[in-house]
């Protein structure tokens, strides 16, 4: 028999520790596997507030269950198994979650209508979250861990039957072989096989080409960056000109929790006009959000003259033009995504 390594001696000695009421072991058990499994449930879940629950019912579930686990896999697998279930019953009990544009046709006046309060959309993930090196995935994944925290890539998942979307991101994001995640879902291999192949043609259908990581690397970070500023600044002078020169003639764009979206450079345009004196009033820093490029958008308070944040945008690129923006309107994901609640020493640009 081989010897054991003298991590999982030390994983053994924790939950020994653990059984008998040591929370700090716990935590040291858990800790390190944060990122990578909270990941997993913002893949599974498509939000990041449903990720943060999904995560702390891992916690309560790994905790209550300690006497049953034995050790005979790894304690990284026992954690994937226990929050793999807590999103599949998570799942079970809510909406789908989506995007505007697979929420409903393209909208045809500027009307974006009432704004939905249940939690319904997809939503961004923190770039500096990711914490993605968790020794899982190999050379044999299908999609890049980064790839696979893109909008896009989060709005297709959410189209998948839940077991097929568990079965799917564990073997092709993380690397679990198929008897591996016939045992996490407790079902056979040739499920697993199937389930696979069904979810496979699903996002056949529904990705793009090109994911954002393969843009981003084909024009270069200082390329990338280079349209986000001409962007911001485009927006801010309400250049129509210098808009029309960045997005795409089919590009998109919606701004969640507005059910509205819209689709082509003219109409997109079109909002120019409307939106002159709010842009002229709001300023921008340049972020990621799941791997693609993003701004956080701060607006001037009437009454205080304070910068208070207003919404983050996604940014897809197509080459070197923007294809799609999809604008987080609100506050709430600010502090997820560690920005400050205002932005000081905004200026005022005066434009000759």
């Amino acid at each position: 028999m081989a010897a054991s390594s003298p991590t999982a001696l030390k994983d053994l000695e924790l939950i020994d520790a653990a059984r008998a009421g040591d929370e700090e072991a716990f935590r040291r058990i858990t800790e390190p596997h944060r990122p990578a499994l909270l990941a997993h449930c913002y893949r599974m879940l498509g939000s990041l507030q449903d990720a943060e629950d999904a995560w702390q019912e891992t916690l309560l579930r790994a905790w209550r269950g300690l006497t049953g686990f034995e050790g005979r896999s790894a304690t990284q697998t026992w954690l994937y198994r226990i929050a793999t279930n807590a999103c599949l019953d998570a799942i079970a009990r809510r909406p789908k979650r989506v995007l505007p544009i697979d929420y409903g046709p393209a909208s045809t006046d500027h009307d974006p209508g009432v704004p939905l309060t249940e939690a319904v959309w997809v939503e961004p993930y923190p770039h500096e979250a990711l914490g993605l090196d968790d020794g899982r995935a190999g050379p044999e994944t299908r999609y890049e861990q980064r790839e696979a925290v893109e909008l896009a890539f989060i709005a297709a998942l959410q189209h998948l039957a839940p077991r097929q979307r568990a079965v799917l991101i564990l073997r092709e994001v993380l690397g679990f072989s198929a008897r591996e995640v016939s045992e996490l879902l407790e079902t056979s291999v040739p499920s697993v096989n199937s389930a696979l192949q069904r979810a496979r043609k699903t996002l056949e259908t529904r990705l793009p080409d090109r994911s954002q990581q393969e843009t981003l690397q084909a024009i270069g970070d200082d390329r990338a960056r280079e349209i986000v500023a001409k962007y911001m600044d485009a927006w801010e002078k309400a250049d129509v000109e210098a808009l029309r020169a960045l997005l795409t003639e089919d590009a998109t764009f919606s701004m969640p929790p507005w059910p509205g979206w819209w689709r082509g450079r003219e109409t997109i345009l079109g909002f120019v006009e409307e939106a002159r004196e709010f842009c002229a009033e709001s300023r921008g820093i340049p972020i990621r959000a799941g791997g693609q490029m993003a701004i956080a958008y701060y607006h001037r308070h009437a009454d205080t003259g304070r910068y208070v944040p207003a919404a983050i945008d996604v940014i897809s690129l197509d080459g070197d033009r923007i294809k799609d923006i999809t604008a987080f309107v609100g506050a709430e994901l600010f502090p997820r995504f560690g920005l400050p609640p205002e932005l000081v020493g905004a200026r005022r640009r005066t434009h000759g």
